[in-house]
C-alpha cells in the first residue's frame, strides 16, 4: 500500500497546483498571501512551488502554511485520537 499512498499524494499535489488558481478565482480570493496559504494546506509542496510562480508573498505564506499544517498534525492528532476512538488511524 505505500506505493498507492505515494501515488495519491502526488496526484493530490498536481491536481491542487493545477486547479488552485481556477478555484480561487471562482471563489473571489485575490490576495497572494491567502492564495499561497490555502494552496499549501490543500495540496502540499507541489503547490508551494507553484505559489512561488505567483509571487514571493504567495510562496512565503505557502511555506508557512505547509509548516503549520505539519506541526499541528503532529501535535493535535495524538491528542484527539483517544477521543475519536481510532477514527483518525
Amino acid at each position: 500500500m505505500p506505493s498507492l499512498t505515494a501515488a495519491i499524494f502526488i496526484l493530490t499535489g498536481i491536481t491542487g497546483a493545477t486547479l488552485s488558481n481556477v478555484v480561487l478565482d471562482a471563489v473571489g480570493v485575490r490576495r497572494d498571501d491567502v492564495r499561497g496559504f490555502v494552496m499549501s494546506v490543500a495540496s502540499h509542496a507541489i503547490s508551494t512551488a507553484r505559489a512561488f510562480r505567483i509571487s514571493e508573498d504567495a510562496g512565503a505564506y505557502s511555506g508557512l502554511g505547509m509548516a503549520m499544517n505539519g506541526t499541528m498534525s503532529a501535535f493535535v492528532r495524538p491528542v484527539l485520537l483517544p477521543f475519536l476512538g481510532g477514527w483518525l488511524t
